[in-house]
């Protein structure tokens, strides 16, 4: 595949398109999304085993996401189409996905461990005294200030937003460029480095939008009380997660083509390959 720069502005496009997709199939990503979720939900109830593929999962769910987007933007439902072509994408890239998947698995355990050493277990034990009868308001105030937690907090969150990047690009680079775990995972990092102009515009655009939903959800309690407000603001806040997983797809296919849409002078290419099918 061949990587492509784009403009910084190209990040407030890909928040765009996402919008654009979402609102011409939104049954079909609210499907999409809650299948993930029940998925997730039911993991979460098998003891160690299910711990571990929720940690797995994740690229190949966001894979799903990308697929998803391709196929609306084409005017296609997402669903079931999504599940059939991800499902159909043949044994050798499944294998390497599920490659991904561990490795993603490992690395999110290594760094929350890695967390949990530097700021002495202070934020898994307040979350542990949280549901304890004896937990008073007061308590819990004093366990926030300990500037100890809040340094878990904080490298938790760059810890995360770290082992995106490599994981960024990834899935997709398996699904239809045909590369493996790790050559995805290295072309992933290079293609958010060399945007990351663009990578910075739409990650400020998702931020924009989530203070604007939270002041929305807070004027909302603030009028309607926050039991009323909740049948509102859950839904809101599912609809904001489904886009931005819409997204996913508009920044891989702005961020790579297939070589050989490497056109001569006076060709004029499809300006998007990818709609026609995996290269």
């Amino acid at each position: 595949m061949r990587l492509q720069l784009v403009a910084p502005r190209r990040g407030l496009d890909w928040v765009r398109l996402a919008i654009q997709v979402f609102v011409r199939q939104p049954l079909g990503f609210a499907a999409l999304f809650a299948a993930c979720l029940f998925v997730f939900l039911l993991l979460g109830l098998i003891p160690v085993v299910g711990t571990i593929a929720l940690l797995v999962l994740p690229p190949a769910g966001s894979l799903l996401f990308m697929i998803a987007s391709r196929l609306a933007a084409a005017g296609t439902g997402p669903m079931p189409a999504a599940l059939i072509e991800l499902g159909g994408a043949g044994r050798t890239r499944l294998v390497a996905l599920l490659k991904l998947g561990i490795v993603y698995a490992a690395a999110t355990f290594f760094v929350f461990w890695l967390a949990g050493v530097i700021d002495g277990g202070a934020l898994e034990a307040f979350f542990d005294a949280l549901p304890d009868a004896k937990t008073t308001p007061e308590s819990a105030a004093a366990r926030i200030a300990d500037p100890r937690l809040q340094l878990g907090l904080v490298l938790r969150l760059l810890f995360a937003g770290a082992l995106s990047v490599p994981f960024w690009h990834a899935p997709a680079l398996i699904h239809w460029g045909g590369q493996g775990w790790a050559k995805s995972l290295f072309y992933s990092s290079v293609a958010l480095w060399r945007n990351k102009g663009a990578f910075a515009v739409y990650g400020l655009a998702w931020v924009a939008l989530w203070l604007l939903l939270l002041a929305i959800v807070s004027l909302g309690i603030g009028l309607f009380g926050a039991q009323r407000f909740t049948l509102v603001a859950t839904p809101l806040t599912l609809v904001f997660s489904t886009v931005f997983y819409a997204s996913l797809w508009f920044t891989f296919v702005d961020c790579f083509a297939p070589a050989a849409a490497d056109a001569a002078p006076g060709d004029d290419p499809d300006p998007d390959p990818f709609t026609k099918g995996s290269p």
